[in-house]
């Protein structure tokens, strides 16, 4: 009953932020305005509200929903507290396809930086699967993760020193900051189906990142199939964590964030937590979205400047409760 209430309560506020998104931006309506995008679908107000305001901010739930659920589903899996869906590289690797995607040309092909990204992320999940596969140890797997995202963001780094050309060197670096705008629904609809499946897999692994709350010896012996739950739920986290850096750049502190500030509301069970997670990452990236839009800038903030921002002093505060619960 208690889950029901939270997760109700974060629908409900993630909801309210959406009509935000869409009733609010950089240009400004009138009530008729607004009534004329209601009633005339043909209307310019129309466009303004269902085919570029609306898509963002459904866009920012989206990958904010996929990073919060991937940043509960490792934090569980590897008993860290401060993991998060770049601590295994998978972010990095996304980032480094795109980058790579960027300096070919690939720009210029609808989806292609996308695709690229997608495919760099899968690819590193699936080394970061056989490890997790072969060593049970979290330590070794966060080692790999940590190895992996330092190589991807030293390419990273020399694709920015072999950029062909400055132009080129801005949508890169403009890429990397994160961001939803201009986003459509097919990018998203492009992205929902890599997220179902990293979804599924991170529920099917929840059962086995509650037993791994009682120690590793305990989970060996409980009958779970532990080796099949952890590669699910590293999969399931790549999966989502690619899927979302593919639409929408690299965005951190959500996946960090999220988990914990839902966990006084839902317990350190980490199978309970993935639901909530998932919710309160999606209303933190819409209104960090939102805080972008309307920040009153000559150049639109992106969305990493903004989570990161905001982001840090709010998890600094989590720690610090945090803190002081563990001493009283």
């Amino acid at each position: 009953m208690k889950d029901a209430a939270l997760n109700l309560t974060l629908a409900c506020a993630l909801l309210v932020l959406l009509a935000a998104g869409l009733l609010l931006g950089e240009t400004q309506l009138t009530v008729a305005q607004y009534a004329q995008a209601f009633a005339d679908p043909s209307s310019g107000a129309h466009e303004v509200l269902f085919a570029i305001r609306l898509p963002r901010a459904v866009c920012a739930a989206v990958v904010g929903a996929a990073l919060g659920l991937s940043g509960a589903v490792l934090q569980g899996l590897l008993r860290n507290p401060l993991a998060d869906p770049g601590v295994l590289g998978v972010a990095g690797g996304a980032g480094l396809g795109a980058a790579l995607a960027i300096a070919f040309g690939l720009a210029a092909v609808p989806g292609g930086v996308e695709l690229a990204a997608l495919a760099a992320a899968l690819l590193v999940g699936l080394v970061l699967t056989a490890v997790a596969a072969r060593f049970r140890e979290p330590e070794t797997l966060i080692l790999f993760g940590v190895a992996l995202s330092a190589f991807c963001g030293a390419v990273t780094s020399l694709v920015f020193n072999f950029a062909p050309s400055p132009v080129t060197l801005a949508e890169v670096f403009s890429w990397l900051l994160g961001s939803v705008q201009n986003r459509d629904w097919g990018d998203i609809g492009r992205a929902l189906a890599p997220m179902a499946v990293g979804a599924g897999l991170c529920l099917y692994a929840a059962r086995g990142l509650v037993m791994l709350t009682l120690g590793e010896e305990t989970a060996a012996l409980s009958g779970l199939p532990m080796q099949r739950l952890r590669t699910a739920a590293v999969a399931g986290a790549s999966l989502l964590t690619g899927a979302a850096v593919a639409v929408a750049g690299i965005v951190g502190f959500v996946g960090l964030a999220a988990p914990h500030l839902v966990r006084a509301g839902a317990g350190a069970d980490p199978g309970r937590i993935l639901m909530p997670s998932a919710l309160a990452g999606a209303g933190l990236l819409v209104a960090a979205d939102l805080a972008a839009r309307l920040i009153p800038t000559d150049l639109e903030l992106k969305l990493g400047v903004v989570t990161a921002l905001f982001g840090a002093p709010l998890f600094a505060l989590i720690a610090w409760r945090a803190a002081r619960s563990w001493r009283g």
